[in-house]
């Protein structure tokens, strides 16, 4: 049981816990964890109580709102070159120790799947290499994004064919691993059932994966800022585990997406989240996102292998 004593409920083959995944992970025995695909705070202050607020109140902090130039209203986003060199620094440091916490939990070999975006990247990667996780690549999810594109702020008119910043057309995820010491990857396997990558029925796993934006249908079942789509989740689960047995870990679980798509490949998921809001949202919405017809059922041949 790796529930402790935290709030907990039991979904399927999974778990949730409401818990500060720092605690939560100092608490697991080394070597408890199969893989961790998580979608992290990026900036980490804007799931802070007070930008929260202003997210609800649709103004201010770090949350930006998007012009409904189309008609429709758009949810916020958090504006992550708003943070200063003190709040990097600290961003830094949260991730530092936040993967020598996840390097301690993990099996020789377990893989990390961590969501980013193009500004944090570069620091994020090298925070986790200096908590001890091995960089083993990047996946890049192509979606288009509302980041960037736009002309010079209060200059559009003057510098009409001038971008300050590429428009966004996907999202990286890095791909990092616990090193396995002296053990190959065969030995890994056999010992730790960790250490590769699964393939799918008609292929290997690959590092380019074209993208959806979240559909309406889900973002219906979960209202959080930054969920991802199940056609999605479910292609890294599936890999996460090399053979199809093990723990797959979310420690900044939100409204439970990851854990749903474990539940949909029928995978052991357990998915943390600090915030009561989001955890009493993901008991209701992870069975409803489990239940969502997704384009990766047929990639990953659910019928025939579950």
């Amino acid at each position: 049981m790796l529930t402790f004593n935290y709030p907990s409920h039991q979904i399927g083959r999974s778990w949730i816990v409401q818990a500060d995944c720092f605690e939560w992970l100092s608490r697991l025995p080394e070597n408890t964890l199969h893989a961790v695909v998580t979608d992290p705070p990026y900036g980490v202050k804007e799931y802070d109580s007070d930008q929260l607020e202003k997210r609800a109140n649709g103004k201010g902090g770090i949350w930006r709102i998007p012009p409904s130039f189309d008609g429709h209203t758009r949810a916020p986003l958090p504006r992550f070159t708003a943070l200063n060199g003190k709040e990097r620094g600290r961003l830094r440091q949260f991730f530092v120790d936040w993967g020598r916490l996840t390097c301690r939990a993990l099996r020789p070999g377990a893989h990390v799947f961590i969501a980013t975006n193009a500004f944090i990247a570069q620091l994020l990667y090298d925070a986790l290499v200096e908590s001890g996780l091995e960089f083993r690549g990047e996946i890049i999810r192509l979606v288009r994004t509302l980041r960037g594109g736009d002309r010079p702020k209060n200059a559009e008119e003057e510098f009409p064919g001038v971008s300050s910043l590429p428009k966004g057309c996907y999202e990286p995820w890095g791909l990092f691993r616990k090193p396995m010491g002296d053990l190959k990857v065969s030995d890994c396997l056999r010992q730790y059932q960790t250490g590769g990558l699964r393939r799918y029925s008609d292929g290997p796993f690959e590092d380019v994966i074209p993208s959806e934006r979240t559909p309406r249908r889900e973002r219906a079942i979960a209202d959080h800022p930054s969920l991802k789509p199940q056609s999605f989740l479910r292609r890294i689960v599936y890999t996460s585990l090399p053979l199809g047995e093990g723990v797959i870990a979310d420690p900044f679980m939100g409204s439970g997406s990851t854990v749903a798509a474990c539940e949909a490949l029928s995978l052991q998921g357990i998915g943390i989240e600090r915030h009561r809001e989001y955890f009493d949202l993901a008991k209701q919405a992870i069975p409803r996102l489990k239940a969502v017809e997704s384009e990766a059922d047929e990639v990953l041949s659910l019928g025939r292998l579950f």
